[in-house]
């Protein structure tokens, strides 16, 4: 069996901070968002081989993260882009790359954005016993909140999809689809069938729509948590449940006369004089002072004074001196 993940966004509704780093590279307590992913695929001795599906702008970060971290089986594939208007889609890159490697094998593709409460063996082990296309749902509870992702319901066992739909105006239900999907190697033949029928090619759920409406497809339910980061406040969410009101202070960080409250994270050669921190991100090197942070992201060797932040992102390498609670 082999795997896929995906990692060839430019996330730009985080930047600044997103803007020359991939978002999958994210602290979230003690890790990154995509190594939770690559971890789990390393132990697991069904994987054979991990391909990172990544853009030509990141792919040396890519390369560098992945030799730093010493993988054996993540190996990069690269798309042929380097700006969001030139991406292929979700579908379309996904297709290009089962090609490009010529994967003939059972498939598991994840996004490598998301941030899972379950392990992905747990995953590859329901895939393995269903002998099924196989997709892993969440219960968001939130019809409104339903509607950014396919949405799915369930036959009386549980397991069989009966009916999806990509992003509905008026959602049947609240489980939806978190990017996480076991394709056998037939199902992958499939994929050049349906882009030639001139299918939407970005997002992966419009190809499990195509797909329910012609063989059974599975449902891996899980509880616990779930966390598509693709935005500042899901983003900060994910480091508020890793952290669970717990906070990270690098020790070679310097914090003077600095209240730290719930769910922060200090990052190596960080300054922090006079301030309070809530529910805030700050990255290495970055100098703050007489001010209050809160709900933020502070980004590398950026300097904050007076200032009081609020849901905010603030991208690296900048001054900040007057009052603001902006993104």
């Amino acid at each position: 069996m082999d795997a896929i993940v995906l990692a060839g966004g430019y996330a730009t509704r985080l930047w600044p901070i997103t803007k020359h780093r991939p978002k999958m590279f994210l602290p979230v307590g003690d890790t990154t968002v995509i190594d939770g992913v690559l971890e789990d695929l390393e132990t697991d001795t069904r994987i054979d081989d991990v391909y990172v599906s990544t853009n030509e702008r990141f792919a040396d970060a890519f390369e560098d993260h992945l030799e730093t971290n010493e993988y054996h089986k993540p190996q990069l594939s690269i798309e042929d882009t380097t700006d969001e208007d030139e991406k292929f889609g979700v579908i379309g890159a996904l297709a290009q790359l089962v090609d490009r490697e010529n994967l003939e094998d059972d498939t598991i593709v994840i996004a490598g954005d998301n941030l899972l409460s379950f392990g992905v063996s747990e995953f590859v082990d329901f895939f393995q016993k269903r002998q099924t296309p196989t997709l892993a749902a969440y219960d968001v509870g939130d019809y409104d909140r339903a509607t950014s992702y396919g949405v799915l319901e369930l036959e009386d066992d549980g397991r069989e999809i009966v009916a999806f739909e990509e992003k509905p105006d008026d959602p049947p239900s609240t489980l939806v689809s978190v990017a996480c999907y076991g394709f056998r190697a037939a199902d992958l033949d499939l994929l050049e069938t349906y882009l030639d029928g001139e299918n939407n090619p970005d997002e992966p759920g419009w190809f499990v729509q195509w797909l329910v409406d012609r063989e059974r497809v599975d449902a891996f339910t899980f509880d616990g948590a779930w966390y598509d980061i693709g935005t500042p406040e899901s983003y900060l969410d994910a480091v508020a449940w890793r952290f669970d009101g717990d906070s990270a202070i690098h020790p070679d960080a310097s914090l003077e006369g600095t209240t730290i409250g719930p769910n922060v994270h200090v990052m190596a050669g960080a300054q922090v004089t006079d301030a309070t921190l809530r529910d805030c991100v700050v990255f290495p090197d970055a100098t703050i002072a007489d001010c209050t942070i809160e709900r933020s992201v502070i980004d590398t060797e950026t300097e904050i004074r007076a200032t009081d932040v609020e849901s905010a992102l603030v991208g690296p390498e900048m001054t900040l001196e007057e009052t603001v609670s902006t993104r």
